[in-house]
């Protein structure tokens, strides 16, 4: 049974099957209501992802909240968050998203976080005419048509894409660390990784240096003492495990103990709360791209992390949390351009616009496109900490 959690703000009461409106009740101006959807990995083994994507659509649904709700055609609106577990699982994603758009009638999605989700959740989105921007799906065939290579119309994201990622850790790896040799580990099961290992492949064999070993495994494995010893033979300058931080975690304590002593390289999907604490003084030394830097000296971002600190115990809050804010800021100003809460308004303001700033800093979208071109990071685990190494910029 999939796991389903509301969030009525302004005491407004559930919206009527078939109707993207209800009325409120027991607030100055009884507002009207508008659903809106978030799919996240409540459940499985990268729940962490989930909590750091509802704890942020929560904070920012009680701002918009705290704010007097959101302005839509001259109308003041509050937003009814409604929020479905996905399982991590593929199936689980779709069938929330089936879930949201008939039953609850959301006027967009939210989510999902990771691309084994998110991509087949695009599909259905663009199916059944309902916005949708993903946070965390970095994998290019979230918003092109399976078809037509073409953009999709209705799916949309707050992050970069694996075809900026892929060229900007080859040119990492070749450029800062140095390596001349590569290996890679990576699940050929899982979208973001399996994307993220080919073109960091082709992208550092551009830059003239050869990928060495490039390996394959199973998410959840947990004996890598073969295919590590396979690596260490190859005498790569560098490693990179594009898995998600569960899988990584496990890994680096693997390759640390088969006597590999090289640097180490992630991608974004290292990007959680959990990592260092499952990882531990393995990942030291280790360098991973990301999506903002939580300590930069602007006032969205430094706003953002200070108001979630507060709320969640002094917790830093991770990429995912801030791409799940910048996500529901886009679509609230989707909404105030729509001119009334109609999801082919909604979706034809979502690709008028053509810059965003948020937390995660400034976001371009090139026309026809719902990817946003935008600034990697880089980070170095020192000190059991994330330390800024540099931005690479579009």
């Amino acid at each position: 049974m999939k796991k389903r959690t509301f969030l009525s703000l302004g005491l407004a009461a559930f919206a009527a099957a078939g109707s993207l409106l209800a009325p409120g009740c027991g607030r100055k101006g009884d507002l009207p209501t508008i659903n809106v959807g978030l799919i996240a990995d409540l459940t499985g083994s990268r729940s962490a992802f989930g909590a750091s994507s509802k704890n942020a659509a929560e904070m920012k649904v009680a701002r918009i909240d705290e704010q007097g709700g959101i302005a839509v055609g001259g109308t003041k609106y509050d937003l009814k968050l409604v929020i479905v577990d996905s399982q991590c699982t593929a199936e689980g994603a779709v069938a929330a998203a089936q879930t949201l758009i008939k039953e609850d009638t959301v006027i967009a999605l939210v989510g999902p976080i990771t691309s084994l989700e998110a991509v087949p959740v695009a599909e259905a989105a663009e199916a059944a005419r309902v916005p949708m921007i993903t946070p965390g799906s970095t994998a290019p065939k979230t918003t092109l048509d399976a078809t037509t290579g073409q953009p999709k119309k209705w799916v949309f994201r707050t992050c970069f894409t694996d075809a900026w990622q892929g060229a900007v850790l080859a040119k990492f790896a070749d450029g800062y660390v140095r390596a001349k040799k590569a290996a890679v580990l990576y699940d050929p099961a899982s979208e973001a990784p399996k994307i993220q290992a080919e073109l960091f492949k082709q992208d550092f064999e551009k830059t003239g240096g050869a990928v060495v070993a490039f390996e394959t495994y199973k998410s959840g494995e947990s004996d890598y003492t073969a295919v590590f010893a396979k690596i260490r033979k190859a005498a790569p300058d560098v490693v990179f495990l594009p898995g998600y931080y569960n899988d990584v975690a496990v890994q680096l304590a693997q390759a640390h103990a088969a006597g590999l002593t090289v640097p180490f390289l992630g991608s974004d999907n290292w990007g959680s709360v959990d990592f260092l604490k499952l990882a531990g003084k393995n990942a030291e030394g280790a360098f991973y791209s990301a999506h903002y830097q939580p300590d930069r000296r602007n006032e969205l971002t430094g706003g953002f992390v200070i108001s979630y600190k507060k709320r969640f115990g002094d917790q830093v809050p991770d990429d995912v949390a801030a791409l799940t804010w910048d996500a529901f800021g886009l679509l609230s100003e989707a909404l105030g351009k729509a001119g009334k809460p109609d999801r082919q308004l909604v979706r034809d303001a979502l690709a008028g616009i053509r810059e965003y700033e948020g937390a995660t800093g400034r976001m371009k979208f090139p026309a026809g496109s719902g990817d946003p071109v935008k600034t990697t990071v880089m980070y170095k685990v020192e000190g059991g900490k994330p330390a800024f190494v540099t931005n690479i910029e579009p």
